[in-house]
C-alpha cells in the first residue's frame, strides 16, 4: 500500500507539472476568457462607433425611410424605436435624404403591394449575410397598418396562440419537460464518456512512454505490478479530476460573468443521490477503462501503435453513445436494462439512465456491485499481464491477442 501511495504522488506531481497538461488543464481556459473577453470589447466599441456615426448619438439602429406608392402606412406604431423609420411623400425625396446621410436606406411600397406582397429596399450599404437585420420593424410597421393601426390585434395575428396543456392522468417528467428532459440526459452521456476516456488517456500514455523509455522496468524491479498498476490509476485519475474540475469552474464562471445561469426546471434539477451515483459509476468506469488502457499500453511496442488500438478497448463505451436516444426516450426498456448492467456500458448507460428518469435503487446498486467486481477482475488479469516477456515481447497490435492475454490465455 505505501509504495502504491509512493507511485500515486509521483504519477500526479509528473503530470500536473507537465507542459501539456498545463496548456490543456489551464491554457485552453485562459485562452476561452481571452475570447469571450475580447468579443465582449468589439462589441461594445462596435456599438460605440455605430451610435456615433452619421451624427446619430446614442441610436443603434439605422434611420430608414419609406416611399409609400400603395397608401398603406398611415402611422409609424408608437412601439417602433424613435427614429428608425421616416415616410417621405416621393422616391425622390427619399434619394435626397439618402444621399445627404439622413436615412441609410428606404423602403418603396409599390402601388400593386396588396396584389403582389411584394416592396423594394434600396440600401447603398446592402451586404449579403448582415442585410436584413432591421427589417422586423418595416414587418411590424406593415402589419399594424394593414390591421387599421390596431398594435393590440396585430400584436395577436402575429402570435395567434398561446397553448397552456392539461395533463387528464400523471404524465411521465420526459413528456412535460420533453426538451430539458432530452438534453440533460444528453449532456450528461457526452460528459461522462469525454471525462473518462480523456482520464483512461492518460494511463494510456504513460504505460506507453515509460516501456518506451525503459523506465517501466526499474519500477517493476522496485513495486510489485498490482502496487504499480493502482497507483497509477489512482494518481491520474486525480489529474484527471483536476482538469475537469477546472473547465466546470471556468465554464461555470464564464456564464456567471455574462449574467446567465443554466434555467433548469425544477424536477429536473439534480438531486444528491444523482450526483452520489455520478461519482461512484464515474470512479469505477474510470478505474475499468483505465486499466484495460494500461493493459493496451501493456501489449504495444509503442505509443502511435497504442493510439491507433484504443478502439479496441473503448467501443464498449461507444454504444451508449450510438443508442442514447433508445436510453432517453425507454430508460426502462430491455435495451437500457441491459446496457445498464453490462459493467462494460454500466458506466454512461446507468448514468443516462438515471438522468433521464426514475430508477429502483436496487438497480444502480446491483450495476456498481457488477462493475466494482468487474473492475477487481480486470485490476489483477492487468498485473498478470505486467510481465517482462510482455513488456518486451515488441509483437504487433490485435485485439485477439490483447483479450486473450487478458483473460489469462497468454
Amino acid at each position: 500500500m505505501r509504495k502504491s501511495i509512493l507511485v500515486l504522488r509521483n504519477e500526479f506531481i509528473t503530470t500536473i507539472t507537465r507542459k501539456s497538461f498545463l496548456f490543456t488543464a489551464f491554457g485552453l481556459p485562459l485562452i476561452g476568457f481571452l475570447i469571450y473577453f475580447a468579443a465582449g470589447a468589439l462589441g461594445r466599441s462596435g456599438a460605440g462607433a455605430g451610435g456615433a456615426a452619421g451624427g446619430m448619438g446614442a441610436f443603434t439602429l439605422r434611420p430608414e425611410g419609406i416611399v409609400d406608392e400603395a397608401h398603406i402606412v398611415r402611422t409609424i406604431p408608437a412601439d417602433t424605436p424613435p427614429g428608425a423609420l421616416t415616410l417621405f411623400p416621393d422616391e425622390a425625396s427619399a434619394r435626397q435624404a439618402l444621399a445627404a446621410g439622413q436615412i441609410r436606406a428606404y423602403y418603396r411600397i409599390p402601388a400593386d403591394y396588396l396584389e403582389t406582397g411584394r416592396l423594394y429596399l434600396i440600401d447603398p450599404d446592402a451586404r449579403p449575410l448582415t442585410s436584413g437585420g432591421q427589417t422586423w420593424i418595416m414587418r411590424w410597421t406593415l402589419l399594424v397598418n394593414l390591421l387599421g393601426g390596431d398594435a393590440q390585434r396585430a400584436a395577436r395575428v402575429r402570435n395567434p396562440m398561446d397553448i397552456s396543456t392539461t395533463a387528464l392522468s400523471p404524465t411521465p417528467l420526459a413528456e412535460t419537460e420533453s426538451d430539458a428532459a432530452f438534453w440533460i440526459p444528453y449532456t450528461v452521456t457526452l460528459i461522462f464518456y469525454f471525462v473518462i476516456i480523456m482520464s483512461a488517456s492518460l494511463l494510456l500514455n504513460s504505460i506507453s512512454k515509460e516501456k518506451q523509455n525503459r523506465v517501466i522496468e526499474i519500477l517493476m524491479a522496485s513495486v510489485s505490478p498490482r502496487e504499480m498498476l493502482v497507483g497509477k490509476i489512482a494518481g491520474l485519475g486525480l489529474a484527471g479530476l483536476l482538469q475537469t474540475l477546472v473547465w466546470v469552474l471556468t465554464g461555470y464562471t464564464l456564464l456567471r460573468i455574462g449574467g446567465q445561469t443554466l434555467r433548469i426546471p425544477v424536477a429536473l434539477q439534480p438531486t444528491p443521490a444523482l450526483v452520489v451515483w455520478a461519482v461512484v459509476f464515474f470512479l469505477l468506469g474510470y478505474a475499468l477503462y483505465a486499466s484495460l488502457m494500461a493493459a493496451l499500453g501493456a501489449l504495444v511496442p509503442n505509443l502511435r501503435e497504442a493510439s491507433q488500438a484504443t478502439i479496441s478497448v473503448i467501443w464498449p463505451l461507444l454504444l451508449p453513445l450510438f443508442f442514447v436516444n433508445a436510453l432517453i426516450q425507454e430508460p426502462d426498456g430491455a435495451l437500457a436494462l441491459a446496457m445498464g448492467f453490462f459493467p462494460f456500458t454500466a458506466p454512461i448507460a446507468m448514468m443516462t439512465r438515471l438522468s433521464a428518469a426514475s430508477v429502483p435503487v436496487w438497480q444502480p446498486v446491483l450495476a456498481a456491485a457488477l462493475l466494482a467486481a468487474t473492475v477487481v477482475f480486470v485490476v489483477r488479469a492487468v498485473a498478470r499481464m505486467f510481465r517482462a516477456q510482455t513488456l518486451l515481447s515488441g509483437q504487433a497490435f490485435s485485439a485477439k491477442r490483447f483479450w486473450g492475454a487478458l483473460l489469462g490465455g497468454e
